[in-house]
């Protein structure tokens, strides 16, 4: 969905706000300043004086993907491992010198890139800096046997948690085996597996910080209530010190297809079947992203879409049903599941969903369809935008997806774009008669409950 917005009186807002942002009826813009470091950290700089607020955003451009087979679950395992402490910041001080000035802190791993960010007052910013400054240029040292230990076991523990222990949380990753090729960067879970976390040795962690976690892979946003001046102040007084890495080249994968129908039945302990149908479709910010952000939701957008009516509401054999297009990187998926109700099973629930993606190929949506799904996306997207953090993180996330950080009309423009007939020519190219991944999770010893192809 697009990466922003929202109803009138946030438009308004935004509007009463000053330079900030600009809003005007046909432009949308973000005022950013850039310049890169000798060592290649690209920094982005946004002023909003609006509130005594900053925002520190950083992007390093290493997730999942950049893993290989038998050692995945690096990158979300160095995430834990950034919070450990580094040489001038000992196991615990850097949450405590954050809350202690009113800042908050977290981080995030996707198959893509991993993020840290601190949001506070704005008198907190050099500390902020100092903070990240010191992760980046001073880990190393302090990465221990003792601290992989620890964080492989918490990571560990959160993968019994979300995934092996929790409904259905083993169905992504009985996705991604089937929809992708063992060498695919999208082969396996950003978490990874067990075996794997286990055996991570030290200097695999090491030798994995010293490739991707330098400045020249990296890129910081600082939005908020401060000067550009500062900004490029602070920046150099805290990160100028940082050697460069190596380059990071990466080769893109080759396109994949499934060659037939993929069906597969996961037995778990859950009460009631779950059906998931996952096809191949385009990459983030490709041609046709956001009209399979518009299809998702004419088919599953809330109460009033196609398949919530007919499966929930009117047939009442499903609890629940859910649609996203998933655009990464390298390569993007489509996914789609219902819930069925007790005494269903998930045969039925197929035959409903393949009714009504057939009658969208056919028929296309009606221009009401289209247009609540792009008040919707509006009205998420520029909400985004009132927020600093939310700013920051957007500013990174154009830098690395389509190359300059004030994306945000460009990006808005593309479900602006979309029309019923765009709707229909997508459904027609990537469903009718494509190929697809069907996972029937079911409850233990009831296999029958499965799809039957």
């Amino acid at each position: 969905m697009p990466r922003i917005a929202t109803t009138t009186a946030v438009v308004l807002g935004l509007l009463s706000a000053g330079p900030p942002v600009r809003l005007s009826a046909q432009s949308l813009r973000v005022p950013y300043q850039t310049f890169t470091l000798p060592n290649g950290l690209q920094v982005i700089v946004h002023e909003d004086h609006s509130v005594p607020v900053v925002a520190v955003n950083t992007w390093f451009h290493v997730g999942s993907s950049d893993e290989q087979p038998g050692r995945t679950g690096f990158a979300h395992l160095f995430e834990h491992i950034m919070f450990m402490g580094s040489q001038h910041v000992p196991t615990g001080e850097f949450d405590r010198l954050l809350e202690a000035a009113g800042a908050d802190n977290n981080g995030s791993t996707t198959e893509d890139r991993t993020n840290y960010y601190e949001v506070g007052p704005s008198n907190a910013l050099a500390l902020m800096l100092w903070l990240d400054s010191d992760r980046m240029g001073f880990l190393l040292p302090d990465i221990t046997a003792e601290k992989v230990d620890l964080q492989r076991g918490v990571v560990q523990n959160e993968r019994r948690q979300s995934y092996e222990n929790r409904p259905y949380g083993l169905a992504e990753e009985n996705i991604l085996e089937r929809l992708y090729p063992s060498a695919h960067p999208y082969h396996w879970p950003v978490i990874g597996s067990m075996a794997d976390l286990s055996a991570a040795t030290l200097e695999d962690v090491r030798g994995f910080f010293r490739r991707y976690y330098t400045p020249n892979n990296a890129t910081l946003a600082i939005a908020g209530d401060i000067t550009a001046q500062d900004a490029r102040r602070l920046a150099e007084r805290y990160f100028g010190d940082v050697p460069r890495g190596p380059a990071v080249t990466r080769s893109a994968p080759p396109a994949v297809r499934l060659d037939a129908d993929v069906h597969a039945t996961l037995q778990d302990r859950v009460q009631v079947p779950r059906l998931y149908d996952v096809w191949h479709t385009v990459k983030a910010f490709a041609d046709d992203d956001a009209t399979l952000d518009v299809v998702a939701n004419v088919l599953a957008g809330g109460r009033s879409s196609r398949l919530y009516r007919r499966l929930v509401y009117e047939l009442q054999i499903a609890t629940d049903v859910v649609a996203f297009q998933d655009g990464g990187r390298l390569d993007g998926k489509f996914e789609l599941w219902a819930t069925a109700r007790p005494g269903h099973d998930l045969t039925e629930l197929a035959r409903v969903i393949d009714e009504e993606v057939a009658r969208l190929a056919q028929d296309g949506p009606t221009p009401r369809e289209v247009e609540r799904a792009q008040n919707g996306f509006e009205a998420q997207f520029l909400s985004r935008l009132e927020r600093a953090d939310g700013k920051a993180d957007q500013l990174n996330f154009y830098t690395y997806f389509v190359g300059t950080p004030d994306y945000f009309q460009r990006d808005l423009d593309r479900y602006r774009k979309v029309t019923p007939a765009a709707v229909q020519r997508a459904v027609q190219t990537y469903f009718t008669g494509a190929h697809r991944v069907v996972l029937s999770v079911v409850p233990e010893g009831k296999a029958e409950l499965g799809v039957r192809p």
